[in-house]
């Protein structure tokens, strides 16, 4: 090591206060050439680059074989940089998504682009946390469960090439609600929203997303909600997966109450949001229906009930019609001919609940409009949220 040089003082001047610190520093070491091929990454290039640097620094030495001690110290040195060489790309690989060969690198790459690969498993108790119970699903995930996870991942390298894929094709998806599609495509999406429509208004300093839905089992927006456990489980699940909060079923809380978190953790920021009851439209209307000969009316009469209920699958089901969707006689001949022991169908009238609305059994087609949905409960306790009549000919009686 270098000695500090010494520091002498000098007065030259009549000043004994002025003195000059005089260092003979020494002279600056020359720059060394950087002759190091740095693409060098393996056992082969390290070794016949070193043997080329022996060659050159001893020209006079014309032979060099295995035997030699500078060949095998040259050797060992370059499989230990061809080690180390290795361990630098394999660190460096685990940094990115795309060459990361370590399971618990995945796990943590995909968890920073908001992809939690085993907080999903858990969740809906896919491998390896299939054995769970249901209770422990909704529990957080510990150092134990990332454990078992990477082992799964570890005997199934190819979860772990498809969770790379599915990771960055996440946050690619459009899960804010910016656009008036967004909102309708968002909040149909939640288990308690059969159907949504939006539109905007301005109100003179802002516009306003205006958004009409149709909750499940057609609850009012408003009234305390008495959900099934089926669709109770749903809605927690969803609320969970998106961290929402969610109100106490207890509570019997209303389908509006449920859906504001999840319009609040979605709108943009400033955008008022203010949900609308749709416009329920009554639909009356009187069949006639020729029977076969070979069914009974009782059967007919119970398969119309159905085609025409509002269960799954039938015509007026909640949530199968759109907002403004025209209701045409048509679409109700091609439901009812389908149907076993169906010969001829007659629609003698059709036509919206009230008396200022005209009866369009002759055309066939009734005009809604803009929130308005056609409903038809056909419940004798309810004449106003529409009915049909039927009358059937023919068949066999019973």
């Amino acid at each position: 090591m270098a000695a500090t040089p010494p520091i002498a003082l000098s007065f030259d001047g009549n000043c004994p206060d002025c003195g000059q610190r005089q260092v003979d520093l020494p002279d600056t070491l020359p720059e060394l050439g950087d002759d190091f091929d740095w693409d060098l990454r393996d056992y082969d290039s390290f070794r016949l680059f070193m043997l080329q640097e022996l060659a050159a620094r001893f020209p006079e030495r014309r032979r060099w074989t295995a035997a030699d001690v500078e060949v095998t110290l040259v050797e060992v040195l370059a499989f230990a940089l061809d080690q180390l060489s290795d361990s630098l790309d394999r660190s460096a690989a685990e940094g990115y998504l795309e060459t990361a060969r370590r399971p618990e690198s995945l796990r943590r790459l995909l968890k920073l682009i908001g992809y939690d690969a085993a907080g999903l498993a858990k969740r809906t108790r896919d491998k390896p946390f299939d054995d769970i119970t249901e209770a422990q699903s909704d529990e957080p995930l510990t150092d134990a469960d990332n454990t078992r996870f990477d082992n799964w991942w570890m005997d199934h390298p190819e979860k772990m090439d498809q969770a790379r894929l599915d990771g960055p094709r996440s946050i690619h998806d459009q899960h804010r609600m910016v656009t008036l599609d967004d909102f309708e495509t968002r909040l149909e999406a939640h288990p308690l929203v059969l159907r949504a429509h939006a539109w905007a208004s301005w109100d003179g300093a802002w516009s306003t997303v205006h958004v009409a839905v149709i909750a499940w089992q057609r609850l009012d927006l408003d009234e305390p909600g008495t959900y099934s456990d089926d669709a109770w489980e749903e809605t927690d699940s969803f609320h969970d997966e998106r961290a929402l909060y969610l109100p106490e079923r207890s509570s019997n809380p209303s389908v509006r109450s449920v859906l504001y978190p999840y319009l609040e953790a979605y709108r943009m920021i400033g955008q008022e949001v203010v949900l609308e009851e749709a416009v329920e439209v009554g639909i009356a209307m009187h069949l006639s229906i020729q029977v076969d000969a070979d069914y009974f009316q009782s059967e007919i009469r119970q398969a119309v009930g159905k085609a025409l209920g509002t269960g799954a699958g039938s015509f007026f089901e909640p949530g199968r019609l759109r907002f403004g969707e025209d209701l045409w006689a048509s679409d109700l001949y091609q439901v009812l001919m389908a149907l076993d022991g169906v010969d001829n169908v007659c629609l003698n009238r059709f036509k919206r609940l009230g008396d200022r609305f005209p009866d369009q059994a002759a055309t066939g087609h009734i005009v809604l409009d803009g929130l308005e949905i056609a409903i038809c409960d056909n419940d004798p306790a309810q004449p106003e949220r529409g009915y049909f009549v039927l009358t059937l000919q023919g068949g066999k009686k019973g």
